[in-house]
């Protein structure tokens, strides 16, 4: 039986879907009950756990074959990371209570960055696991191609594309959710010992400029790419309700600077097979339907 944690979502959803197709039991760790009937009438298990309750984690966590690890994400914390620190106590010690078979942990690209940015909470995770005496993999993935799904509305209403990635030209290691679910259920399958890291990115990085192109040809319009000015950033996510933006600040220059990178700028990195072209399609198609 495989425990997985943030099943609501896109990457835990269809993990679990992956497993129960490969006839795997599946045990659905959720924090509301009230969003059980789905997976149960898929043939889950059903656990209520919150992320930051060891003592319902290591419930929910007993006995399993595997546990997926998917760390909620904070996008406006708390200077020193307290929101994430809380959860990473919480999933350590549950943990080394339920002794499972193996974890495989949703980390990302940038969780060995140099420096403190917002995917440091994924560094201050991998690092509490590295000793627990199981076989831990940390899954570090590249900037989601579902990120653009913030991009739609501008590119489809004003034919631009607001960048902070930038320069326009420059590429970045990118994958696309289905591939990093797919990684994930395989990864949960397989058999190891110790400590490993998996880096995994899309079929061909991507730049601003690409993912212009690929949203005029999905639109039927021309795309432009306006770089957002870096002097521009504080106050403009302060105006949208951050209160500490300095590590989204930090994240985005670790892009730009590329001391947010994989180990060999990717060389040896899984590769998935989902190209943007079909990420696109379906943002822009999501998006005439939501409308």
């Amino acid at each position: 039986m495989y425990a997985i944690t943030g099943i609501t979502g896109k990457v835990g959803g269809a993990l679990a879907r992956s497993l129960l197709a490969d006839k795997r039991n599946v045990r659905a760790v959720l924090r509301d009950r009230a969003k059980a009937a789905q997976w149960q009438a898929q043939g889950c298990e059903i656990a209520v756990a919150d992320m930051d309750d060891a003592a319902s984690l290591a419930a929910a966590f007993k006995g399993a074959a595997g546990v997926f690890i998917l760390p909620p994400s904070e996008f406006d914390p708390e200077p020193g990371f307290p929101e994430a620190r809380r959860v990473i106590d919480a999933v350590r010690a549950a943990l080394i209570e339920a002794r499972p078979g193996k974890v495989v942990c949703l980390s990302t690209i940038g969780a060995d960055a140099p420096h403190e940015n917002l995917l440091t909470q994924r560094t201050l995770m991998e690092q509490a696991l590295d000793d627990i005496g199981l076989p831990v993999t940390f899954l570090r993935p590249g900037w989601f191609m579902e990120n653009a799904a913030w991009d739609v509305a501008a590119a489809r209403d004003e034919g631009v594309l607001y960048s902070f990635l930038q320069p326009a030209d420059k590429p970045v290691a990118m994958v696309a959710t289905k591939d990093v679910a797919g990684t994930a259920a395989a990864l949960l399958l397989d058999d190891w010992h110790g400590t490993r890291v998996v880096e995994l990115e899309g079929p061909a990085r991507v730049s601003p400029n690409d993912l212009a192109m690929t949203f005029a040809a999905a639109l039927g319009r021309a795309v432009r790419v306006e770089i957002v000015p870096r002097e521009s950033w504080e106050p403009l996510f302060r105006a949208q309700g951050a209160r500490n933006p300095l590590p989204r600040i930090r994240m985005l220059d670790g892009f730009n600077e590329s001391w947010i990178e994989f180990q060999d700028r990717g060389r040896s990195a899984m590769k998935g097979t989902t190209a943007l072209e079909a990420v696109i399609a379906q943002l822009v198609e999501a998006a005439k339907t939501s409308v």
